[in-house]
């Protein structure tokens, strides 16, 4: 034990290294989807993240937006834990059989207007899962998709690129779901 207490004295740490986006592309990313935000919907974008079977690559990219690099609660971001008040539901993994319903459900539930948002690859058409027994495809299947952010992981500052182009285009269509 000791051995090791000294040698980890003389080594350097093993850390990652933070995400490569520039800060500056990232705090205007921020101005951008704060001002998008605040015109749309006259106050901060409330989001409920709905995982229907994934494999967790995609969540754990969701939730990196909330760590202190992005810190998505300066971009007027906010996650909420019902789909009562929420504006996004955003949706990860291919939807198998057993969380049809309870999509369904969360999607009858979140009031208008309403978008939904499909996270990664596998929600947009059942990626490496699809034709398994028990998935029954992508998100558009179950739910309209308004927008589908592709990768297997999407980055953080992909979902949060999608989240201002949906924005943005909810803004020039006058309309919603």
């Amino acid at each position: 034990m000791r051995k090791l207490l000294f040698q980890s004295l003389f080594r350097s740490p093993l850390a990652e290294q933070p995400p490569s986006p520039e800060q500056v592309a990232v705090d205007e990313l921020a101005a951008a989807f704060q001002r998008t935000a605040r015109q749309r919907l006259g106050r901060s974008l409330s989001i409920r993240e709905i995982d229907a079977g994934s494999c967790n690559g995609c969540e754990l990219e969701i939730h990196a937006l909330s760590n202190a690099y992005y810190d998505v609660e300066r971009f007027g971001i906010r996650f909420v834990a019902s789909p009562r008040h929420a504006d996004v539901l955003m949706v990860t993994g291919p939807v198998t059989k057993n969380m049809r319903e309870a999509l369904e459900r969360t999607y009858h539930a979140t009031p208008n207007p309403k978008w939904v948002v499909a996270v990664g690859d596998c929600a947009r058409d059942g990626g490496c899962f699809a034709g398994s027994y028990a998935v029954v495809g992508g998100v558009s299947q179950v739910v309209p998709v308004d927008l589908h952010i592709p990768g297997c992981p999407p980055s953080p500052a992909k979902i949060l690129q999608g989240l201002l182009s949906l924005l943005d285009r909810a803004a020039a269509n006058g309309s919603s779901s």
